[in-house]
């Protein structure tokens, strides 16, 4: 079976999955298999359930007049269909990569867009080597811009994430100290996040440009093909605005307010803002696309509980992400309590990096500071060091937080928000 002998099956399609739970009429199920578990065995069961085609890599369920397809490799397969599909659409297709603020900024800028546009973007966290074609693969002819989210832990990742989304317009929201085992330090994760810039360069792509980093701007100085914001010469100039703990913009007069809160987004936001206005939106569309976005996936997100007010900010973590967590939440009226969770994939660099932001945290003078994780332990000393969430769930049932600020901050391995219903 090759890719344009199945591509007229694959848009008859519904959907494309790779978990038999989600199978429906017309969906198209790709059977991976791994060391514990082969898909395969579910091929006849999917058609059963309606599913138009199975893609196997286990030659004895072959059954092409079942529509059950035999290839080599579903993960190439399925990679391969939704080059071949790309390349059929002639709609922009925006790139997102960086250290911190993707999602966020992924949903920022598909609001935005929404306004005007039929939008199909990323989902979740969907952002790698299966991620990618799954969501190419869910755009349709009704759709007209495509947002692409493009994660990445080691280099050429987002090199090869980009032979597969071919983005005409691409963003780097920051380079931060994440992944740095992965990347080899932070000198490796500015060369593996610059690598969506070497392919727009390559093909002749417009690059967002946040003006106010030094590495964008150094990285594309001599680039011409490009959308900028952030300065007084810019495309696009705002200003920042807060009100309360939230954090927005102001563009020529018209103030825009989101509900995140943390200077940090202000960033996040003037992309989405600067994009909205490159594709024709007027700012009253903007403004309302912004304002409607809740945030409700544990990124920069206040919520109410009692006479508490949470930030909770518990879906990733590194050190550059932490650090201005912190520094936004020092702002907070109150007394104020941090609940901080370990950093993951730091490397030979994790130590170091746990005591830094420890001793940056004490160096705010919060009222109380909780350590969850086994890497905080190795430097907080305390008896409020943690080796796990359940351990502070015990202390917290016996001892509730009677400060009127938490902040929660930890990688997502962690999974520091099973204790929100003990705060």
């Amino acid at each position: 079976m090759n890719i344009s002998e199945f591509y007229p099956i694959f848009l008859q399609s519904k959907n494309v999955v790779i978990d038999s739970r989600k199978i429906e009429n017309e969906s198209i199920f790709f059977a991976f298999s791994g060391e514990s578990y082969n898909a395969a065995e579910k091929s006849t069961e999917a058609i059963e359930k309606g599913a138009l085609a199975v893609i196997v890599e286990d030659e004895k369920y072959y059954d092409a007049k079942n529509n059950i397809f035999y290839v080599s490799s579903t993960l190439e397969f399925l990679q391969n269909l939704a080059i071949y599909h790309r390349e059929q659409l002639d709609i922009p297709f925006i790139g997102l990569t960086g250290s911190n603020g993707k999602t966020t900024t992924k949903e920022l800028i598909s609001n935005v867009l929404a306004e005007k546009f039929k939008v199909q973007y990323t989902f979740g966290n969907l952002n790698n080597h299966i991620g990618v074609p799954l969501t190419i693969l869910s755009i349709r002819q009704k759709h007209e811009i495509a947002v692409i989210e493009m994660g990445a832990n080691h280099q050429k990742e987002i090199e090869f994430l980009c032979k597969i989304a071919k983005p005409n317009i691409g963003y780097i929201t920051n380079f931060g100290k994440a992944h740095l085992e992965g990347f080899g330090g932070y000198e490796g994760v500015i060369k593996g996040k610059s690598e969506l810039y070497d392919y727009l360069k390559n093909h002749h792509q417009n690059i967002l440009v946040n003006q106010n980093d030094v590495i964008q701007e150094e990285k594309t100085v001599d680039y011409s093909s490009k959308i900028t914001f952030g300065k007084s010469d810019s495309d696009y100039y705002f200003l920042p605005v807060y009100k309360d703990h939230f954090v927005g913009l102001d563009y020529q007069g018209t103030e825009i307010f989101s509900n995140l809160t943390g200077k940090y987004n202000y960033d996040n936001i003037s992309a989405a803002v600067a994009l909205g206005l490159h594709f024709g939106l007027n700012i009253s569309e903007i403004k309302k696309a912004i304002e409607n976005y809740v945030p409700s996936n544990m990124r920069s997100q206040i919520q109410k509980k009692g006479n508490k007010t949470l930030v909770l900010d518990t879906y990733n973590a590194n050190p550059s992400s932490m650090q201005v967590s912190l520094e936004n939440f020092k702002t907070f009226e109150g007394t104020k309590t941090i609940i901080i969770g370990d950093m993951l994939e730091l490397g030979e660099e994790s130590l170091k990096e746990h005591q830094a932001i420890l001793d940056f945290a004490q160096s705010c003078r919060f009222d109380e500071i909780i350590t969850v994780g086994p890497n905080f332990k190795l430097v907080n000393h305390s008896d409020n060091a943690f080796e796990n969430t359940s351990e502070l769930i015990e202390k917290l049932k016996a001892d509730p937080i009677k400060n009127e600020n938490v902040l929660l901050k930890a990688s997502r391995g962690i999974a520091l928000e099973k204790i929100i219903d003990y705060i």
